[in-house]
């Protein structure tokens, strides 16, 4: 207010004795400390503005439109402070889990707050089919989740490009969680850490001889649950899958000749039952590998590779156990196909058990310590429990999930330690 030294100095002394005041009541220790201070600073307030009311009054220049205007002013700095003081005991704290993406300190639960959790999947079904699939998983994992203790807003998930592109992925820090097989898990594993394995529906058939799964095709499922599967050499219904059926069908023994012969499909090289597995079983029986195979292409998922196999675009393919089953209607409504796959189909080969497939966390993401990697574990855990979980979790054939531990993929470990020195000796 011009001309009125001693109201400029009247109000100067008003808005340190605000900070004064807001300076209060943060270090005030107690509930009942802030709201004494909180008092006091409502009282200083009115007085302050009383006093320069009476200041400008003497002035005798000051209008009523003024006099209104500051001493409304006034009142709302105190209702302003008094309201962030109201707030501040409710005893909430804001804390940091990582970066932006990790907020914690939900006011209206005490949760921790997760602003986007990413999931990544491995293209082990069609793309789509994945995405469609899995769509209830984003609430049942923000349920799961805030029981545990974090508030999650925003569940992303996503269909990797191939199996190695999530394992990167995981090791970048760019995805959070990703369904992986072991093979994919321990190529990666300086960059992810396995939290759950998978459990499934064990076979109608397990046995290392194709000819016996051949005999009692249709392959159905059973209530035991197993912690591993197998990785099946399945032949198509073009002229060369048929003619290497045959023979292993009537008890004769194939040729590398004969498999050299045939065109393959295969998947990336960290697919346990696409690639690991198969390359084992080429060793044992037959002192080869894949990468000897004179005609081997790599599908980018497993729905591609059985397109392929109806088309008689390749003659044999490398899949997972009950991968037959899960295809089965796509190859007629599909794959335009007239007979059944248990017709147009059948196993040259059979792998020994591979270790289940893993939920994995990435090390380098940023949302991702101790205490969230246990609750991710619970939250699977239970949500495999569940009848809605159990249907979601289908897509991957999976029926529920244990706690995982590293040791158990030391079998993997062993098997690509051994692909890569005969990949790199060819």
């Amino acid at each position: 207010v011009r001309g009125s030294g001693s109201v400029a100095v009247r109000h100067g002394a008003q808005s340190y004795r605000s900070k004064e005041c807001m300076q209060g009541m943060k270090q005030s220790g107690t509930a009942q400390g802030a709201k004494s201070e909180r008092i006091s600073c409502v009282s200083d307030n009115i007085r302050d503005a009383g006093f320069l009311f009476l200041k400008l009054q003497s002035g005798g220049r000051i209008m009523k439109k003024s006099i209104s205007r500051i001493l409304a002013a006034a009142m709302c700095m105190t209702l302003g402070l008094a309201v962030t003081g109201c707030g501040s005991s409710a005893g909430n704290t804001t804390t940091t889990a990582g970066n932006d993406s990790a907020n914690a300190g939900s006011e209206a639960s005490g949760n921790k707050e997760i602003k986007k959790l990413t999931v990544a999947f491995v293209p082990s079904r069609d793309p789509q089919d994945i995405i469609t699939a899995t769509e209830p998983l984003k609430g049942l994992l923000q349920t799961e989740l805030a029981n545990e203790g974090y508030d999650v807003k925003d569940v992303d998930i996503s269909v990797g490009t191939s199996f190695e592109a999530v394992g990167e992925a995981l090791s970048a820090g760019t995805t959070d969680v990703g369904f992986i097989p072991g093979g994919t898990y321990v190529l990666y594993d300086d960059g992810c850490e396995a939290i759950v394995t998978a459990t499934r529906d064990g076979l109608s058939v397990d046995s290392d001889d194709p000819k016996e799964w051949n005999d009692n095709e249709p392959i159905e499922g059973t209530d035991k649950q197993v912690t591993f599967y197998r990785a099946l050499i399945v032949a198509g219904p073009s002229e060369k899958g048929k003619e290497l059926a045959e023979k292993v069908n009537a008890g004769e023994e194939l040729t590398w000749e004969d498999l050299d012969s045939a065109n393959w499909s295969v998947m990336g090289s960290s697919s346990s039952a696409g690639y690991i597995y198969p390359s084992l079983w080429m060793l044992e029986n037959y002192g080869k590998n894949i990468t000897d195979l004179s005609h081997a292409v790599q599908s980018d998922s497993y729905a591609s590779a059985f397109a392929r196999l109806a088309s008689g675009q390749i003659d044999v393919l490398c899949t997972y156990a009950d991968a037959r089953r899960d295809y089965e209607s796509k190859w007629n409504d599909e794959y335009a196909m007239s007979n059944s796959i248990w017709e147009d189909t059948d196993l040259i080969g059979v792998t020994p058990a591979i270790y289940n497939d893993t939920i994995s966390v990435s090390k380098t993401s940023p949302i991702m310590d101790d205490d969230f990697k246990t609750a991710l574990t619970n939250a699977f855990i239970n949500i495999g429990n569940t009848e809605e979980g159990k249907e979601v979790i289908s897509i991957y054939t999976h029926q529920g999930y244990q706690k995982a531990k590293d040791s158990d993929y030391d079998s993997e470990r062993d098997a690509q330690e051994m692909i890569k020195k005969l990949n790199g000796a060819s």
